[in-house]
């Protein structure tokens, strides 16, 4: 698409002059833009076309703006940019977040707080007392919790596409170069089966749900849904069903990995917790739930955001084009110490006793209109586990101190072991 000459642009790395910044980049991704933040400041050019943004203003308004002046990251291989079309989609999943909502609040997850306890404690009984992956483990555990929450007795064949979908699209997150889809590579052809046979399951058992007794409608949130008047379309539920479960499994997953991490290098505060979750129980989890806070503080999955101006629009003082991509870094936010003191150090107590963030620096779920849906549901799983695990075992790890994190797709210590120890 043709780009019109920009009133402003900011500064960055000129790069290669042949590959541009994608080397560096992609040897050392937040080594590359902790050294352009530092050089360039908070908004800072990665090409003609695409730019970084580490102020937290700036990056509320881009996620506010989301659906008028900016669309979400195009799917893989969506090459054309058909902006009127993006939008018309964002409209639409406006309408459809807002039916499901009543089915991810609250008052929603907390009602299913024994379904959460029952497959934690199968899932890591599976591996108790031995040496296991762990983000393998938690993907286990977040792709059994969101499927059945979404499909309950239904689920079957669910979790397993999920992790199917994850390892289909990890190729694609990897490189920063993008192919045709007609190029018969291994991994497009796997990532377009995958995406149909996930589409195909998701769509054939909503059918048959729709298609069964009215009173064979189970609670769950597909049961949810479809009891919505006027009734949605197939399609329509499948979609919403299909964003919530990659969004359910994904983030909890990578931010579960970062919880047992702490956990395992901080023995004093399993104790705190394993008090707290042995004490009153109308006293609630205050402390897990900080701790969960932190993590999401220092290491949020959704690590970096995009968005693509669907049309010519600003962002502070840059000028855009249609098909700009501005790219958001809630890690660098969260790191900050113009907003944080002590940036860098795990320190629950910050949350305690209802403080807030400072302004609109704390983004692990995003901002604005499109604030992940399953906020609420992840926020309740992630403290709900963080307790039961320091309240039931001890966690310990051979390689915890030498782990690094990996800055891909989801962010999350890569290659941690730990292991489960009963304390009982």
């Amino acid at each position: 698409m043709a780009h019109r000459e920009k009133r402003s642009w900011p500064p960055g790395p000129r790069g290669h002059w042949l590959k541009g910044n994608t080397r560096a980049y992609e040897a050392d991704r937040i080594g590359f833009l902790r050294r352009c933040h530092r050089d360039y400041g908070d908004v800072f050019s990665y090409n003609k076309h695409t730019l970084f943004v580490i102020d937290p203003a700036l990056t509320h308004e881009a996620l506010i703006r989301t659906g008028e002046a900016f669309v979400t990251e195009l799917a893989p291989f969506d090459t054309q940019q058909d902006f009127d079309l993006a939008t018309a989609h964002a409209a639409s999943w406006m309408s459809d977040r807002r039916a499901a909502w009543p089915g991810l609040n609250r008052t929603a997850a907390a009602a299913t707080d024994d379904l959460t306890v029952a497959i934690l404690d199968t899932v890591i009984a599976d591996g108790a007392g031995r040496d296991v992956d762990v983000l393998s483990t938690m993907r286990t555990l977040t792709a059994r919790m969101i499927s059945e929450y979404c499909f309950g007795a239904d689920s079957a064949g669910v979790p397993d596409l999920l992790h199917e979908t994850v390892r289909a699209t990890r190729p694609l997150a990897e490189s920063s170069h993008e192919f045709p889809a007609w190029l018969p590579l291994p991994r497009t052809r796997r990532f377009f089966d995958t995406s149909r046979r996930l589409a195909e399951t998701l769509t054939g058992k909503v059918q048959m749900r729709r298609a069964a007794k009215p009173d064979s409608h189970r609670n769950d949130l597909l049961g949810f849904l479809l009891a919505a008047e006027p009734a949605p379309p197939v399609n329509t539920v499948a979609s919403t069903l299909h964003s919530i479960l990659m969004g359910g499994h994904g983030v909890p997953a990578a931010a579960l990995t970062s919880l047992v991490w702490e956990l395992a290098r901080r023995p004093a505060l399993v104790a705190d917790l394993r008090s707290e979750a042995n004490g009153p129980t109308d006293g609630g989890t205050p402390l897990a739930e900080a701790v969960v806070r932190e993590t999401l503080r220092l290491y949020p999955p959704v690590w970096l955001m995009t968005r693509t101006a669907s049309r010519t629009t600003t962002l502070g003082d840059w000028s855009l084009s249609p098909g700009d991509d501005v790219l958001l870094n809630p890690y660098l936010i969260h790191r900050d110490p113009r907003w944080w003191p002590r940036p860098d150090e795990f320190d629950p107590t910050r949350w305690l006793n209802g403080r807030p963030a400072p302004g609109p620096t704390y983004l692990p779920f995003g901002a604005g209109p499109r604030v992940c849906l399953g906020s609420a549901l992840t926020m309740r799983q992630l403290t709900l586990t963080t307790s039961r695990l320091a309240s039931l075992f001890t966690i310990e790890s051979p390689n915890a101190t030498s782990v690094s994190l990996e800055f891909i797709d989801r962010l999350a210590p890569t290659h941690l072991k730990a292991r489960f120890l009963p304390t009982g």
